[in-house]
């Protein structure tokens, strides 16, 4: 009897104890604060964190950006040897991952919660577009399992070409649910409310895509092509708002006006300032500054030691254009100019009607266009032997055009060269990969421990974890 009574005592103890607990929830809640999470500060704070990571410090100007050969390091040169802070690699991978497809898989819910499906759209194609980052980047990645982590703490690798095929049907899913006429979004600072935008962004990033499955499955390249045909090739276009994020002022600056607040160890590349000359190409005024001991444009070979580096002198070389570096330049995430290059390209490959030569050369005029250049200049350009369109070799003449238009886009330039293998660019002068260039970011040590066995096995399929290793689409 005595137990039973200490029994029935310690239930209306937690009875009474569970009731004060809802009494404190109850009179803890702030009837100010919003319980849901509203999409449009969703989208706006994802896009701007996300273009942060795209064009910030760790995946742009410690690392792609000097593998590519836009920039180079005067001061602090390891990662221009191509030895890579651990930390570069690891923010890459978390911002993408923990900011970019958490928040937007959560928008894409958040579309379905409220009956807007063009939310869930923007969320779908945003996400895809950083899956899209990620797999160029480190190759085979978590993408069926990823954003799901209640569910799945240690998710699986997926190979690239599951990955690319798996963003073709989202990305195909997206665009069919757009819907221009009603269900208007707020918070897009990408492209602005215009859901026709988000359709064209899409259906780049579709032939973006396709073409990295070009060389490796040239029928499902295809497919693809005849797909967008049969939506009429519904791409940006002359006179449209191309995908990029108009920066402001402090604290929402460019991340490379930013940087150039409190450092300035960046140079142009004499890689890039050699090409441009070499074609008397007009935008060698605005990809690079003038220094300010000399009226000639100085590059910096890539990958000198330091003390050549030092000795070089921050007023006798180069910086990077203020189209670039100024606090309220904008990050372009998909252009026009590259639109006509995928174009030109998947013509020339019989991927899709249209003549190759044509849009190359319309390829070029909207590089210009992008940077205010028109007329004779585009002109005199276009007539030279060295830029003149050659179906013979068009992974050269396509190659170095879009290396060169892709300057304000150093992640795709650095997919784009380890597909066409044009530019063919030197290795650092002291690299440290033993004469080879990096072809990859190598995964996050983070990985290796919390996700050990997934990671091996990613490693046993694509090849050794090393700069060096190709991606699934890097065939030649």
């Amino acid at each position: 009897m005595k137990k039973l009574l200490i029994s029935f005592s310690l239930l209306i103890a937690a009875v009474w104890l569970a009731g004060c607990q809802k009494d404190l929830e109850r009179t803890n809640i702030n009837p100010n604060e919003p319980t849901v999470v509203q999409p449009d500060y969703l989208l706006s704070n994802g896009i701007k964190a996300n273009v942060d990571t795209y064009w910030g410090s760790d995946a742009t100007m410690e690392t792609s950006l000097l593998y590519i050969q836009y920039w180079a390091k005067i001061q602090y040169p390891d990662p221009d040897r191509y030895i890579p802070a651990s930390t570069n690699i690891q923010t890459v991978w978390n911002n993408f991952y923990a900011q970019g497809i958490a928040d937007f898989t959560k928008l894409a819910e958040l579309g379905d919660t409220l009956h807007n499906p063009n939310y869930k759209a923007v969320g779908i194609i945003m996400r895809s577009w950083i899956f899209q980052v990620l797999t160029d980047l480190y190759g085979d990645i978590p993408y069926t399992q990823a954003g799901n982590i209640d569910k799945y703490l240690t998710p699986v690798y997926d190979s690239q070409r599951v990955v690319y095929r798996g963003l073709l049907a989202e990305l195909k899913n997206a665009v069919s649910i757009i819907s221009p006429s009603d269900n208007p979004i707020l918070g897009d600072s990408l492209l602005a409310g215009n859901m026709n935008g988000w359709k064209k962004f899409a259906n780049g990033l579709r032939s973006r895509i396709a073409l990295r499955l070009a060389d490796r499955d040239p029928a499902a390249a295809k497919a693809v092509f005849a797909e967008l045909a049969a939506e009429g090739n519904f791409f940006l276009a002359a006179g449209d708002r191309e995908v990029k994020l108009n920066y402001l002022t402090s604290p929402n600056q460019n991340p490379v006006g930013r940087n150039r607040e409190t450092r300035n160890d960046y140079r142009i590349s004499k890689t890039v300032v050699d090409k441009l000359k070499a074609l008397n190409d007009p935008r060698l005024s605005i990809y690079a500054a003038l220094p300010a001991d000399t009226n000639a444009y100085i590059g910096v070979t890539n990958g000198l030691s330091a003390d050549s580096a030092s000795r070089l002198g921050f007023s006798k070389t180069s910086d990077i254009g203020a189209a670039f570096t100024a606090t309220q330049a904008p990050a372009y995430v998909f252009t026009y100019a590259e639109q006509l290059f995928i174009l030109a390209e998947a013509a020339q490959r019989n991927l899709t009607s249209g003549n190759a030569a044509d849009l190359y050369a319309q390829a070029i005029r909207a590089s210009f266009k992008q940077y205010g250049i028109t007329g004779t200049q585009v002109d005199d350009y276009l007539a030279q032997p060295a830029v003149a369109y050659d179906a013979s070799n068009y992974k050269k003449s396509i190659g170095e055009q879009k290396w060169l238009a892709l300057f304000s886009e150093g992640l795709e330039a650095f997919a784009e060269w380890r597909r066409l293998d044009y530019p063919q660019l030197k290795p650092a002068y002291t690299g440290a990969l033993q004469g080879k260039m990096p072809l990859r970011l190598s995964y996050p040590s983070s990985e290796q421990a919390l996700n050990g066995a997934n990671y091996k096995a990613a490693v046993a399929r694509q090849g050794a974890d090393l700069l060096t290793t190709k991606v699934w689409f890097d065939m030649y």
